[in-house]
């Protein structure tokens, strides 16, 4: 039995105390990397990075050894609302966000691209391009990456068919380092089935006829409560929902996506993210 190569494991750990702290509590749990929120998620003005804060965690990023590390944008955030005032507070703390993933040399910003609210769909996918195009400049200062997440699609929300990620990716793929993060517990609600290989191959099949598998970036790795299509958001541990073990199996063997960069995001926190890790690696042996 021998164990095929495979990308970074993590989870959404926390910075509470410190963006360095994520890092550390990623090396508790035997993560090779981390997502994070970088401020206050529930704030829509973030906390100004301090040189002292940057050194922390250039030094816990190099006692940890952690790679490929992802932020993640504040819930607060609306880049395709149809109100004015809201929709100027979502691009500042998006530009807020940028700035502090390039200050800290962090490789991926994942977002959730909007909500329509009560707008139209097409006037939403419209804001969201212009939105993300007015980061460019700040972007162009480091080297990190936008990664749309795909959704659920509860309420309004946009980004639950890759329709709508390869509307925004075709228009701003010229002007800014673009990609996707696949949510599996979201997608599958959004009625992609990801339960067997076989389901893998017409989901990812489908995804590269209309997105591109060239921007496929990263995974987010969740079970889910609910069923196949029904549009609910709702995390479980590993192997205790709908999905079910096969689903990561396949991720964490298949030649498209064992490589890439996967974060937990179920419920249980530190002690299920160790051994939600364990599972995963022994998901690689064949």
């Amino acid at each position: 039995m021998t164990a095929k190569q495979f990308g970074p494991l993590g989870a959404h750990t926390s910075a509470s105390g410190g963006v360095h702290r994520a890092l550390q509590e990623g090396k508790d749990i035997e993560a090779t990397t981390v997502q994070l929120f970088t401020s206050n998620q529930k704030q829509w003005k973030g906390r100004p990075l301090t040189p002292e804060m940057v050194e922390a965690w250039q030094r816990a990023l190099q006692e940890t050894q952690l790679s490929q590390i992802m932020s993640h944008d504040s819930y607060l955030i609306n880049l395709g609302g149809p109100r004015l005032d809201i929709l100027a507070k979502s691009r500042e703390a998006f530009r807020e966000e940028v700035e502090r993933c390039v200050q800290l040399n962090i490789p991926y910003l994942n977002f959730h691209p909007g909500a329509a609210l009560d707008s139209d769909l097409q006037e939403c996918l419209d804001r969201i391009v212009e939105s993300l195009l007015l980061v460019k400049p700040f972007l162009e200062q480091g080297k990190t990456r936008l990664l749309l997440e795909t959704t659920a699609g509860q309420g309004s929300t946009i980004g639950h068919r890759f329709e709508h990620l390869a509307y925004i990716i075709e228009r701003v793929k010229d002007h800014l380092p673009i990609g996707v993060c696949i949510d599996t517990c979201h997608i599958f609600v959004a009625g992609y089935d990801v339960r067997t290989a076989a389901d893998w191959e017409k989901t990812l099949a489908e995804f590269d006829r209309l997105i591109g598998l060239s921007f496929l970036y990263a995974f987010h790795l969740n079970d889910s409560l609910k069923g196949l299509g029904s549009r609910v958001d709702r995390h479980q541990p590993l192997g205790e929902g709908q999905i079910g073990w096969e689903c990561f199996r396949f991720l964490m063997t298949d030649a498209r996506t064992r490589h890439l960069p996967k974060y937990l995001e179920t419920p249980g926190r530190v002690e299920l993210w160790k051994k939600e890790i364990q599972q995963l690696k022994e998901l690689a042996i064949i």
